[in-house]
């Protein structure tokens, strides 16, 4: 009698197993409706005729991203009348002598990066149909900002992903070595004031250095998507950068020593807490810098730069996190940190906090989610 009851509680437990599996199992056709109900329930609630700064262009790097991967025209249409709204241009003025790289939101910050993501997906829609005008702008800027012998133009961590990339995409346009050489020069001053050697991970920027500054419980204090910024920007790098490139191993060992530093700091649920290393500074679940890592987990997967068996946990874990908590039945997604430069301890973030910025990232995890499952399959 004894014999038959463990048999049948054996496979009961046997059967739970397998049907929890299943359940957490992911599959490619649930990772393209999830990815398009995010962006549709986006396009459908905002308006492409906005201004070309930082976070609507930040949301148009993963709309571009979606588009390649659907084709859905609707996508393409999007971000394109959202170029032509702002004539194919980030900061407008015209008169050099006053250009600035401070931070700014006026149109003499012409310098600044956070006015210079827009030129990626102007970029990318240049190479959907070239026409010269789509990337005039962005090469005149460029090129004059590389005519400069200031090399600190990357002072805060999130410049690195606004601006690495653009350099990259536009050398491959041109073919002009001096995007490749200054592309470095900015970077490694980048590293000099934002970089901790021991933790491999970014501070926000100079203010936030450790010791001068702590986390509440005394800790280095890393933002989240202060160095999902950086991840996914080094991400977009190694994307583009040739395979020759003289500098690729200081990129790719940046890259690669970050990946190690995230897995290790998230939380059992799948997301990372906005102080990265300090998980009661600002507890609880936070989107934008899950979405950036998982998609430059997924991404260093995809392209063998990262050995699946040690880092697909994690992406995957993330994943569910970001499919079953932070995004919702109509298509919003939540828990995003609104729009600052910190861990704030007490910040209401709950599942009604969105931004563009942080759909974005979505979009571009779900990619390379989708683009693994198919390898895959």
């Amino acid at each position: 009698m004894k014999i038959k009851l463990y048999k049948y509680l054996f496979l009961l437990l046997f059967l739970s197993t397998i049907a929890a599996k299943a359940q957490n199992k992911v599959n490619k056709e649930e990772v393209l409706e999830m990815l398009n109900r995010a962006n549709v329930y986006w396009q459908s609630n905002n308006k492409p005729e906005v201004r070309a700064f930082w976070d609507h262009a930040a949301y148009h790097t993963g709309n571009m991203e979606a588009y390649a991967l659907t084709k859905n025209e609707a996508y393409r249409k999007y971000s394109e009348d959202w170029a032509e709204y702002n004539k194919w241009m980030g900061a407008k003025s015209k008169d050099q002598s006053k250009w600035k790289y401070t931070y700014g939101e006026t149109d003499d910050h012409v310098l600044f990066g956070d006015w210079q993501i827009c030129f990626q997906t102007y970029i990318d829609l240049y190479h959907l149909k070239p026409e010269d005008y789509k990337i005039a702008r962005a090469k005149a800027v460029m090129e004059y900002e590389m005519s400069t012998p200031n090399n600190d133009y990357w002072w805060w961590a999130d410049g690195l992903y606004m601006v690495m990339p653009v350099m990259t995409k536009l050398y491959k346009v041109t073919g002009d070595q001096k995007y490749l050489d200054k592309l470095y020069g900015y970077f490694m001053y980048a590293n000099s004031i934002m970089y901790d050697k021991k933790e491999k991970l970014y501070y926000r920027d100079a203010k936030y250095v450790y010791p001068e500054h702590k986390s509440a419980n005394g800790k280095k204090d890393f933002w989240a998507r202060g160095d999902g910024w950086v991840f996914a920007g080094l991400a977009k790098v190694l994307k583009d950068l040739p395979a020759n490139d003289v500098h690729r191993d200081e990129y790719l060992s940046k890259y690669l020593n970050m990946a190690k530093a995230i897995v290790k700091s998230q939380q059992p649920e799948g997301y990372w807490t906005r102080s990265i290393l300090d998980a009661q500074h600002a507890p609880g679940p936070e989107t934008s810098g899950t979405a950036f890592f998982t998609y430059g987990l997924l991404w260093g997967i995809n392209n063998g730069y990262l050995k699946e068996k040690t880092y697909l946990p994690a992406a995957k874990k993330a994943w569910g996190y970001l499919t079953k908590t932070a995004l919702q039945p109509n298509g919003k997604l939540g828990y995003v940190q609104p729009i600052g430069e910190k861990a704030i301890p007490g910040q209401v973030v709950d599942a009604n906090s969105t931004a563009n910025f942080g759909v974005g990232a979505f979009l571009l995890a779900g990619c390379e989610m989708y683009r693994h499952l198919s390898n895959n399959n």
